[in-house]
């Protein structure tokens, strides 16, 4: 592994407050596409739960279709038994024949009354299925539609912001190369723990940027200097004084403007 060159104190300072420039022009581009990414994900993925319901349900219609089928097949058999049974009834030699073949064609008409009441309750199921259908139909074309809406807004921002967040991503990488390895991973775990993902700020006002907490003098001096690394003892970020922070951001502006 190569050895990184040794640079001073303000090239550091100052290719620290450039990464960082690069990372918040990042989360700014991130910002811009918020949420857009997730809801589209997630209609994407209601729709093809929504889909799936619907083959299912379309599975069901089948089954219950065949199923009238079956039965009305059934009736059919049964009449033909029981026509069967009405020509044996003319040719039996005693009572005892008449009334079996009786129960024979009582069963079957049994069977025949108990076969149409479940085709009654199947098409009473296809009825509703049907109506589940349509509602589900209705659902899927609406988020269908949700969808594209949200999957175009998506696909403009990313045609507008994806060639420069990606050679931002590859500025940034550049840049931690130049910085010793310990740095980077103080810069990684202060941009973490901070809301907006500040980790080097410059000092304004007497304070260190986004804070109300006073620098002392002193301690102003030291960063004025470009001497030594310092922290702010209250939020950890890295601080830079002002003049610095100024000089890299016009630096950073002009390569931004390239992407």
């Amino acid at each position: 592994m190569a050895k990184k060159k040794e640079i001073s104190v303000e090239e550091k300072l100052r290719t620290l407050f450039d990464l960082q420039l690069i990372d918040a022009r990042i989360d700014e581009i991130r910002n811009v596409r918020g949420e857009l990414p997730l809801e589209v994900e997630d209609l994407k993925d209601e729709v093809a739960g929504l889909n799936k319901r619907l083959e299912k349900l379309n599975i069901d219609l089948e089954g219950l279709n065949q199923n009238i089928a079956d039965k009305k097949n059934a009736i059919e058999e049964s009449k033909a038994l029981i026509k069967k049974y009405n020509e044996q009834q003319k040719n039996v030699r005693n009572n005892r024949e008449f009334n079996a073949i009786s129960k024979e064609i009582e069963f079957q008409e049994l069977e025949i009354e108990l076969a149409e009441k479940h085709i009654r309750e199947f098409k009473a199921q296809i009825e509703h299925k049907n109506e589940v259908i349509t509602a589900t139909q209705e659902k899927i074309e609406a988020r269908q539609e949700h969808l594209k809406h949200k999957q175009d807004e998506l696909d403009e921002i990313l045609s507008e912001t994806e060639r420069e967040e990606k050679a931002l991503i590859e500025k940034s990488e550049d840049f931690k190369k130049d910085i010793e390895t310990r740095l980077v991973t103080a810069y990684e775990r202060i941009r973490g723990s901070v809301k907006n993902g500040l980790a080097v700020v410059p000092v304004e006002r007497g304070a260190s940027g986004g804070s109300f907490f006073t620098i002392p003098p002193q301690v102003q001096m030291e960063i004025a200097s470009r001497k030594k690394i310092i922290t702010d003892e209250h939020s950890g970020r890295i601080l830079v004084d002002s003049q610095l922070a100024e000089e890299e951001r016009e630096k950073m502006n002009e390569l931004f403007k390239k992407f």
